[in-house]
This record gives C-alpha cells, sequence and structure tokens, in this order.
C-alpha cells in the first residue's frame, strides 16, 4: 500500500513568495494561474498517494484581488473535487505608527492576516492524532510553524515530515530541525505542467485566467494591451 500524504499550505507565504520571484522573474507570473494540486501532487514520491490538499488564505480587503482569488479557488475546486479543501481566515484592520528615522509619527491602517497560521498548525496536529496520514508536507517557509513542526516530530515519529519552501521564502531555522526540505522555486517544469490553460470549460462552466495577470506577461504595449482586453472581454 502506497503512503498517505496530506499538504497543508500556508496560502499567504505561498502566494508572497511567488509574488517575489514575479519581481525578479517575470515569467513566473503566469503561475498565478495554476492547479493547486497538481503542483503539489508532482513533488510526491512513487510510493506516496495524495489525500488531501489543505489551503489556508483569507480574503483580501481589495475587491479586485478578492475577485482574482475567488476565480482561483473557485476554478480549483471544480478540478480537484475533495481533494482539496479551502480554509478560510481573515484579514484584521491594524493601527500602526510610523517608526521610521525622521518619519512623520502618524497613526496608519494595516490589514494583518489573523487565524490561518494557528489554524493551519492545529489542522496538521489534529490529522497526526487521528492517524489520518502517514505523512505531512507544509508548503512554507515561516519560522512560526517551528513549535508545530517539533511536536510532531517528537511526538508523532510514525509520521513522515517535509517542508516545501515556496519560491524565495528559505528558512535556516526550519531546515535546522533535520526534516526533509525542498526548495519549490529550482523545480519550474513541475510548475509549467500545472499551469491552467488561459480559457477553459468544466462541468458547463468558464473560467478565465484574471487579465491583470495576463497583461503583465507581454511586452508594454498599447496596442498588445486593447487587443488582449479585446479578447477577454469577448
Amino acid at each position: 500500500m502506497k503512503k498517505k500524504v496530506n499538504i497543508y499550505v500556508d496560502g499567504f507565504n505561498f502566494y508572497y513568495g511567488l509574488k517575489d520571484m514575479v519581481k525578479h522573474k517575470r515569467d513566473w507570473r503566469k503561475f498565478y494561474w495554476i492547479d493547486l494540486v497538481k503542483l503539489f501532487e508532482q513533488f510526491l514520491l512513487e510510493d506516496e498517494e495524495l489525500g488531501t490538499v489543505h489551503y489556508f488564505t483569507a480574503r483580501p480587503k481589495n475587491k479586485g484581488k478578492t475577485a482574482r482569488q475567488n476565480n482561483l479557488m473557485n476554478c480549483n475546486k471544480v478540478i480537484n473535487g475533495d481533494k482539496l479543501k479551502i480554509h478560510y481566515g481573515k484579514y484584521q484592520d491594524k493601527s500602526m505608527k510610523c517608526r521610521a528615522d525622521d518619519g512623520c509619527g502618524k497613526e496608519f491602517m494595516h490589514w494583518e492576516e489573523k487565524q490561518t497560521d494557528v489554524s493551519l498548525a492545529i489542522k496538521m496536529i489534529e490529522d497526526c492524532h487521528n492517524n489520518d496520514c502517514n505523512k505531512i508536507i507544509l508548503v512554507s517557509g515561516d519560522s512560526d510553524f517551528l513549535p508545530p513542526l517539533k511536536l510532531i516530530k517528537n511526538f508523532y515519529k510514525t509520521i513522515d515530515l517535509t517542508v516545501l519552501f515556496p519560491p524565495v521564502k528559505y528558512t535556516n531555522s526550519i531546515v535546522t530541525l533535520g526534516l526533509t526540505c525542498v526548495s519549490m522555486d529550482r523545480y519550474k517544469t513541475k510548475w509549467n505542467k500545472a499551469v491552467l490553460d488561459s480559457v477553459f470549460e468544466i462541468d458547463g462552466k468558464t473560467f478565465r485566467m484574471p487579465v491583470e495577470w495576463t497583461l503583465k506577461l507581454l511586452p508594454h504595449s498599447s496596442a498588445q494591451k486593447s487587443l488582449l482586453v479585446q479578447v477577454f472581454l469577448a
């Protein structure tokens, strides 16, 4: 029998890692529009099979970003069904004070993601306790996950542990735990295999790659942008 593997994705860390990668390698923008299950499933070994991908995120305050996120999550749910479970936290307004040298000292509002990291950690431990899988893969480079990783390593010794680092999110403090750690940005071929068609139909529903993600793949030509907009609005 193959080992059952559950994958737990820190959506915030994953997205911003990819976003930082795009700043240096613009062609990585196409990976915003991706089959999440197909991507992570490629990191399984031959004697392993996927149980569930648990994706933890929060809906942005910005309406445009929320619409794009909903589009990606909805099409992934239609494609992958019960293989993908999406867990939503929330963004909370937080007052911050400017502390820069010679700064203004004024108060301003900042959005802070809440509940997702704690929910992810609890879900990993819950599934270990319930013997729901033989292996856990955490997708994150956030050192805040050191405590739950240590707990699982020390108390659930029959559960294998692997960490996938999102692009540019390598964290040495996690590596020193002695776990199997893999940097996802070294495996671009796996990302390429998981890219979704820019427009596709499934179960009678049509899904389109958000035009904001597509425009920036092209040279900055107003004529090309105008043509692309016409295609997507047609």
